[in-house]
């Protein structure tokens, strides 16, 4: 399947600002408008510091006041390989016009690591680390970590937490501008 990719990297100046132009652009491409449920999964485990780039994300969306989006998965409601099947099924029972963006950490070349990027279509958890679990998501957003291809799971476990939050504070500093811009500029259409 072929996806359309763009890339920020979380050093660059002004990169919350970038990756929400890279986000909206990729939502409006997508046919996303606000009588969906805009749903953000954030998908990772609070028990290995490379893996919480999903819970972290969740948990500062969370804490924003006026975010208007369904979020599911925070570093104390984490969604992870054990239960990612299960929260598919409520999301699917609960919510019947949805848009989903899907988040997560991954691993990926020396050169890319610190780049966050921003893919159409269904995200495809546990990649990194050789785990087959279910696709989620009409778009995705991934934090590229840490280097892969030789223990995995050691590398998540070793990720400097510092790389890890910066993610996070960039992509849900993105996600709430962008979000804040669907509803202005969608509803001075109404």
């Amino acid at each position: 399947m072929f996806f359309e990719k763009k890339r920020v990297h979380i050093d660059d100046n002004n990169s919350d600002v970038l990756l929400k132009s890279i986000i909206y652009n990729q939502a409006v491409k997508q046919n996303y408008t606000i009588d969906k449920e805009l749903i953000i999964l954030c998908i990772g485990t609070d028990r290995s510091t490379g893996d919480s780039l999903g819970p972290l994300t969740g948990t500062l969306l969370k804490k924003l006041p006026f975010f208007n989006a369904n979020i599911i998965g925070t570093v104390h409601n984490p969604v992870h390989a054990s239960n990612l099947k299960e929260i598919i099924e409520l999301i699917n029972t609960k919510y019947n016009n949805s848009f989903i963006i899907a988040i997560d950490a991954g691993l990926g070349k020396q050169s890319s690591v610190g780049y966050i990027d921003v893919k159409k279509g269904p995200l495809q958890p546990g990649t990194g680390v050789n785990k087959k679990l279910p696709e989620i998501g009409d778009m995705h957003i991934t934090g590229l970590v840490n280097i892969g291809g030789y223990m995995e799971y050691l590398v998540l476990q070793s990720t400097r937490l510092s790389i890890v939050l910066k993610m996070a504070e960039t992509i849900s500093s993105a996600l709430e501008m962008a979000v804040n811009t669907f509803h202005k500029e969608m509803s001075a259409i109404d």
